[in-house]
């Protein structure tokens, strides 16, 4: 039996689905008051083991046992776990847009009497929980009025309604900024100080060094190895990476050396004004070149125009009142539509690919081939068996761990979604390929395949634009490097010259040219 100082523990958990065995014999033990980090790659069975603690698996369709404050735990669903205190904040955040912020934190447990809602206690709650979370808003504020990170601190806030002991947290950084990051980190040492335990499951390894009292590791559906972050020998990132993929990343960027041919694609005083506010110029007079063979990357803090610079490229799929030139191969042409873009050999790969990358609902081989149809279709009828042969070797090529083609999308991890992305532009074969935040959300291990995808499209003399908020990212897979600063491009960077405070200088330039 558990000991007081230990919270949960989760012995043998084995869960299968059909043809995968996604968890095998874990075990987890989470010590009172601390902070315990969980990571592993994408598809590694954090969120399956989260899934069956929390009752979204309820007892019965897995093995093993849960012992929470020392007594055995049969949840049967959500309700279950939450009623001894264990809530879970998933990724995909579960709040109603429409509502209010204080309606979102009561729904399904609003404060009545005799059956009616008590608006006065329920506002008044309210105002407490969110002063402990550190928002100011007004309780009757719409959640659709709110950024992400103040709508993940509302979620945090709904915990603490439910009396919360055990919070667990996945990817509760993924979409956020660093400021709404920190902020974050904060109240979860906060929360600690109030002796709420946390689990966080990050990506993020500066994070878990942060604020992880303890890591534990998942590879490939079982316990790896479980670290105390500060015990007698430091932790390092290289031993976290180390039990994370099974080898050493000691370079996190597989070698590459470049072969640049002529130049494919030129941008010239390239203007956009946003869609809705005509007067706001979002895109300013933007020039850039790429060549066959070359990988140039944009670099740019949130709101500099990166992603808004690419969409308005890829058949002016954002903005109004666009000017400015587009050569490919040294000639003018027109892209007015996104199926004109692709005609001329231009793709994008967005970053929001659950969204508008991919259709989740539909399987892996119809995603493969829906940018490209008229290359498995005879007369305009799709041939099914030639669909299923392409997606069967982009499976295999890209290493997209799935049992079959006829899996949907949905199903798959971060990183497995990415690589089918990539597998949907590939078979459209481009000549220029934007990846807009192409390991957004993505574990170290994939992370490395997806460069090493890159780096062979770029050896086929592929042009490639990567736009990533990672800098390091971008100093590991770049030939040239553009800085973008309220949406002006303010700098141009080789290889050779680009360091991290050279591109942030000019991230940071005023349109005067002074730093911000």
């Amino acid at each position: 039996m558990t000991g007081d100082h230990t919270i949960l523990e989760m012995r043998g958990i084995t869960k299968t689905f059909p043809g995968v065995k996604a968890l095998q014999d874990v075990t987890l033990e989470v010590r009172r008051g601390e902070v315990h980090a969980i990571c592993g790659e994408n598809g590694a069975g954090k969120s399956t083991l989260m899934k069956v603690l929390s009752g979204v698996y309820p007892h019965g369709t897995y093995e093993g046992d849960i012992f929470f404050e020392g007594e055995p735990c049969e949840f049967k669903g959500i309700r279950d776990s939450e009623e001894r205190g264990i809530v879970i904040i998933h990724q995909e955040l579960a709040l109603s847009p429409f509502l209010s912020i204080a309606e979102n934190i009561f729904l399904g447990n609003e404060r009545s009497k005799r059956g009616v809602i008590d608006w006065n206690s329920t506002n008044a709650e309210a105002a407490k929980l969110l002063a402990r979370v550190g928002l100011t808003e007004s309780p009757d504020t719409k959640i659709m009025d709110i950024g992400v990170g103040k709508q993940q601190l509302v979620e945090i806030a709904k915990a603490l309604s439910k009396r919360v002991k055990l919070l667990i947290l996945d990817e509760p950084t993924a979409a956020l900024n660093d400021d709404d990051s920190a902020h974050l980190l904060d109240l979860l040492r906060s929360l600690q100080g109030q002796g709420i335990t946390s689990i966080i499951i990050s990506h993020k390894l500066n994070e878990i060094h942060a604020i992880a009292d303890t890591t534990t590791v998942i590879r490939d559906g079982r316990t790896i190895e479980t670290m105390e972050m500060h015990g007698a020998e430091p932790v390092s990132e290289e031993r976290i990476i180390r039990a994370m993929v099974g080898r050493s990343l000691d370079a996190r960027f597989p070698d590459r050396e470049p072969v640049i041919g002529e130049e494919v694609l030129r941008i010239e005083d390239w203007t956009v004004h946003h869609p809705v506010d005509h007067g706001r110029v979002v895109v300013d007079h933007a020039n850039l070149s790429v060549r066959r063979g070359e990988i140039v990357g944009i670099a740019g803090l949130m709101g500099a125009g990166r992603t808004e610079l690419a969409m308005s490229v890829f058949g002016r799929a954002y903005g109004s009142n666009i000017s400015g030139r587009i050569l490919k191969d040294g000639k003018q042409i027109h892209v007015g539509s996104v199926r004109e873009a692709i005609r001329h050999g231009i793709a994008y790969a967005t970053e929001d690919r659950k969204r508008y990358g991919l259709n989740l609902i539909d399987t892996i081989k119809r995603n493969v081939s829906s940018a490209a149809l008229d290359k498995v279709a005879r007369l305009g009828v799709v041939d099914r068996e030639g669909e299923t042969k392409i997606a069967e070797q982009y499976r295999k090529d890209l290493n997209v761990k799935t049992p079959t083609v006829e899996a949907l999308v949905g199903k798959l991890s971060g990183g497995n979604q990415q690589k089918v992305v990539l597998s949907k532009w590939i078979f459209a074969d481009p000549d220029v390929l934007i990846l807009d935040e192409p390991t957004r959300g993505i574990d170290v291990g994939a992370k490395y395949e997806i460069y090493t995808i890159m780096n062979a499209l770029a050896a086929q003399g592929k042009a490639i634009i990567v736009i990533s908020s990672e800098l390091p990212e971008l100093l590991g897979t770049c030939d040239r490097i553009y800085a973008l600063s309220q949406g002006r491009i303010t700098g141009e960077v080789s290889r050779e010259d680009a360091t991290q405070e050279t591109l942030m200088h000019y991230m940071t330039m005023e349109k005067d040219g002074a730093a911000r």
